[in-house]
């Protein structure tokens, strides 16, 4: 603009510079008066924290830049830009999270991530931290990397004590903790992402307390709003557009996908309202609550106090306001009053929960009574029974609710278990959040089938760029025209040597189902501990009717193994394939491959004449103890006794 007013005379100019404050005051006029209108956000918003927790307000000071509405204008652009496809690892009821992978450095180092809507900083243990615990993967090395750089103290940051570095503190009410200096570094999102590895800047995590400390995972990949998220540093590089996406997997699933940038929306997608200004969290418009299709007797106003209803990734469960969720346990009692009430599988709280038939132990939709959430708008959101349920651990054929009291707290926290089996789209540059019921672990599929989005591959979970393909060979090529001898694969479960070990046997039946081989083909090779881990190789062989695997199975046998397609129970976590390997079927001669039979033979065939020969042996010594003597010989004894 400013290099085509400079050809403008004078008075053009000046008449084109009143016009252009005409219409930006026109444009603020409209969002004052219109606070439906999600085009501009003239409010600056604090920044947000682990939502798995009640947090005290943030402790690192940078200002939001959502309070410059022209930032925000270039964020309604069309949805053609590049998206990083992630995919989510670990249940949520069993971890209380979902990790994602993530790479940082040159060479890359890789780590298990919680994703947290509620959090606006990405951190990860720092190689110098001697107050960290320890977690799923080594800690980052800045020296090991040749591209990372310290964020020098500057105006813009809390900085430390020695005024050199740029710091972060988080403190949550639980008691955890975490802190350490800013630095920034080459960040890379897995193989299946269309977006190439970007700079960023993320927390070399120097101390951590509470449950940072003794968690699995390695640190939080902040998705909140602000200038610390990875979201919005994404957004303002113009890589990707203003919008992310999360689809957490189901009951006994787990895992799920993740999308950072946009995408087409399904068609029947269900959006509400998600205003900024509301709170700092990510809030959505929720008006009523429905059970089995009756209304709970409330004022819509109770789902809109303190910080409203916040949609919450790091949260497990559900907590409803005190009034709230008296009205929807009576109502769920109430429907439920047929099924045997029984003690929670935890005796520090009073949980509620149901026994039930056992037709209903893999059918819960068949007893439990749907939930509907209706929108400002009037749009519809139906909660299936996982949704609001998790399964008892200690009694087979019982669930529980999985929504509580919030305290005295009124706002209305939603966390991951409401969102099981359903993509959610936080659409920020419309000010909007979308729901659309699926099977997230067949996500892309459903997607390319609803709408025919931008060019996505199949489902898979994400492969690290550094995991071992056969030799010689790229991913999925068997051996040419040699038939198979044998498939070698090793993988790493996220569940400890000791729990997986009495389960070991029961893993190969889930691992033969899946890969659709008999159990007798699948056999354990090694079984170690890495950390918190296990390290399992296995091998698949031919069945006993043949002695080779043909093609057609070894290739499908191969794509579900590097495709991460395997669907385990939540008792063996998730898994990762680490490398696998395809031999092929021998090619020796009949004496090499049959000498192992002919020498069993013969050694039949001497064990059998070594018997017979002792069998002989035997009969003549006998013959020898007692010999034969004739009727007319006589006997010494018998010579003394009398006629």
């Amino acid at each position: 603009m400013a290099a085509t007013l400079r050809h403008l005379t004078t008075s053009a100019s000046i008449f084109a510079v009143l016009l252009l404050i005409f219409l930006e005051m026109e444009l603020l006029c409209l969002v004052t008066s219109n606070p439906s209108t999600p085009a501009l956000i003239l409010h600056s918003l604090p920044a947000m924290v682990l939502p798995l927790y009640h947090s005290t307000p943030n402790s690192s000071s940078r200002t939001s830049s959502s309070s410059n509405p022209r930032r925000l204008l270039g964020r309604s652009e069309s949805i053609s830009r590049p998206n990083a496809r992630m995919s989510l690892y670990d249940d949520l009821l069993r971890n209380g999270y979902y990790t994602t992978r993530l790479w940082i450095g040159t060479p890359p180092q890789k780590f298990a991530l919680i994703v947290d809507t509620g959090s606006t900083v990405t951190y990860v243990p720092c190689s110098s931290c001697e107050q960290c615990g320890r977690h799923q993967d080594p800690k980052f090395d800045p020296e090991g990397s040749n591209t990372y750089q310290a964020v020098k103290c500057n105006i813009d940051c809390t900085c430390d004590n020695e005024r050199v570095n740029c710091i972060y503190e988080r403190q949550y009410a639980e008691m955890s903790s975490s802190s350490g200096v800013l630095g920034e570094d080459l960040i890379s999102f897995g193989d299946q992402s269309e977006l190439p590895p970007q700079r960023a800047v993320f927390g070399c995590e120097n101390f951590e307390t509470g449950d940072l400390y003794s968690q699995p995972a390695d640190g939080i990949m902040g998705l909140g709003r602000g200038d610390l998220s990875v979201v919005d540093q994404l957004v303002d590089k113009s890589v990707i557009s203003d919008s992310f996406s999360l689809c957490y997997g189901g009951m006994d699933i787990g895992g799920g996908a993740m999308v950072l940038g946009g995408f087409s929306a399904p068609s029947d997608m269900v959006f509400t309202r998600s205003n900024p200004v509301r709170s700092p969290y990510y809030n959505i418009d929720l008006k009523e609550m429905h059970v089995a299709g009756k209304r709970l007797p409330l004022d819509p106003s109770v789902f809109d106090r303190k910080h409203g209803t916040v949609l919450d990734s790091g949260t497990t469960y559900a907590y409803l306001p005190e009034a709230a969720f008296l009205a929807f346990k009576d109502a769920i009692m109430k429907e439920l009053n047929s099924l045997k009430k029984i003690p929670g599988p935890d005796p520090n709280f009073n949980d509620i929960c149901f026994s039930t038939a056992g037709s209903a132990v893999s059918h819960p939709s068949d007893t439990f009574p749907k939930v509907d959430m209706i929108f400002g708008n009037g749009e519809k959101l139906t909660l299936s029974p996982e949704n609001y349920l998790f399964r008892h651990s200690k009694v087979h054929g019982a669930y529980c609710l999985g929504i509580f009291q919030n305290g005295k707290d009124p706002t209305t926290l939603l966390g991951g278990i409401v969102v099981r089996n359903t993509l959610v789209m936080y659409d920020r540059a419309h000010s909007k959040i979308g729901f659309w019921k699926t099977n997230c672990s067949e996500l892309w599929e459903r997607l390319n089938e609803s709408v025919s989005p931008l060019p996505m591959p199949p489902a898979s979970d994400e492969k690290n760029s550094t995991r071992e393909a056969p030799t010689g060979a790229p991913p999925y090529v068997l051996p040419g025209e040699q038939e198979v001898g044998k498939i070698t694969f090793d993988m790493s479960l996220n569940i400890s040597y000791s729990d997986l070990k009495p389960h070991i046997t029961e893993l190969a039946e889930y691992i033969a189902q899946e890969l659709e081989v008999n159990t007798s083909q699948v056999h354990l090779l090694k079984f170690t501990t890495s950390g918190n881990d296990s390290l399992v190789k296995w091998a698949i062989f031919p069945a006993a009717s043949t002695d080779s695997i043909s093609n057609t199975t070894g290739l499908d046998i191969i794509s579900k193994l590097s495709e991460h397609r395997l669907k385990f129970p939540v008792m063996f976590g998730t898994y990762e394939l680490l490398r696998w390997h395809v031999e092929p079927k021998d090619k020796r001669s009949w004496w090499q491959r049959s000498y192992l039979v002919v020498l069993s033979i013969l050694g039949i065939l001497v064990i059998a004449l070594a018997a017979v020969g002792f069998w002989f042996i035997w009969r003549h010594r006998q013959r020898t103890a007692n010999p034969y003597k004739p009727v007319n010989v006589a006997v010494p004894e018998q010579e003394l006794q009398p006629l």
